[in-house]
Formats: C-alpha cells, structure tokens, sequence
C-alpha cells in the first residue's frame, strides 16, 4: 500500500474551498457586486413579467421581435401539420421570448373575446331602458321649453307695464 500522509483530511478540504471562495469574494469590488447583483435582480423581474404578459395570441415579443407561426412537423405523417406555436422570430431557450403553442394562444384568445361579448350583452340590455328614459327626458325639455317661452313673455308684459307706470308715475 501507499503512504496516505501527504492527504488532507475533510477539515483541510472544507478549509481550502472557504478560503478559495473567500479570496474570490474579496477580490471582487463592491460597486461591481452591487451592480451584479442589480442585473441579475432585473433579469428575474424580467422573466417574470415575460411569464405575466404570455397571455392570448402574442403580436409583439418583450424582446422587439415579430412573432412567426411555427409549425413542427413531424416526419412520420404525410398529412398532418404538426403542431403550432407562436414563436418570436428571435427566439432562444433563455425565458425572455415567446414561444407558446397555438392552441393555447387561440383558447385563452376566445376566452378573453368571450368575456367581452358578454359585457357588450349586457349592455345592449340596458339598451331599451336607456332610450325609454331619453324619451321622457326629451318631453321634459319640450314641457320645460314651452314653460320657459311663457315665462319669457309674462316677464316680457311685466316690464312693458313697469315702463308704462313709470312713465305715468315720472311725467
């Protein structure tokens, strides 16, 4: 057998591997670690709201870039398209650009235009009441406008029979 005294023991070993971590670390500035820190913070943000914004049939990626219709075929059907994606024309396996499959796309489309065309039904429910009330309306403004013409000419008379005793009263 060998001579095993030149080995280090586990304790060595632990201390080698702080002390190689620790002088790199120390190594490192801490205007730089800050602002490595600050990119990899961005970059997580960034991914997050890559995941958040994914939602119905993507026309733009975070990125800049179009969006293209993938279809992945496969070689063994003659008549089947494959499946489809939305994919940014830019795209890399990194999280930052689209690349969803169409069906997903298109469902959560429908359920996003859905959701819409029930908020117009109730709308268009309203719809009668909301003309109903205009039409009174409008006959309370011709009620009133008739009201107001008569008020005019009361005040028109008052003020021809104000100017008439006043002259009487001062000749």
């Amino acid at each position: 057998m060998g001579d095993f005294s030149s080995v280090a023991s586990d304790g060595d070993l632990i201390d080698q591997i702080v002390v190689g971590l620790s002088r790199r670390r120390s190594q490192m500035d801490p205007e730089a670690e800050m602002r490595d820190t600050k990119r990899k913070k961005e970059y997580i943000n960034l991914l997050g709201n890559v995941a958040d914004s994914e939602y119905g049939i993507p026309t733009r990626c975070p990125c800049g870039g179009r969006i293209i219709h993938e279809v992945r075929g496969k070689e063994e059907y003659d008549t089947l398209p494959g499946k489809r994606f939305f994919t940014c024309k830019n795209y890399e396996a990194d999280g930052v650009h689209y690349r969803q499959p169409w069906v997903v796309g298109v469902q959560e489309q429908i359920e996003r235009l859905t959701k819409r065309v029930e908020e117009f039904e109730e709308v268009i429910k309203w719809v009668p009441v909301v003309n109903t009330r205009i039409q009174r309306l409008e006959a309370e403004v011709k009620a009133l406008t008739v009201e107001v013409d008569n008020l005019t000419g009361q005040v028109y008379n008052l003020s021809v029979q104000v100017e008439t005793l006043e002259k009487l009263w001062f000749d």
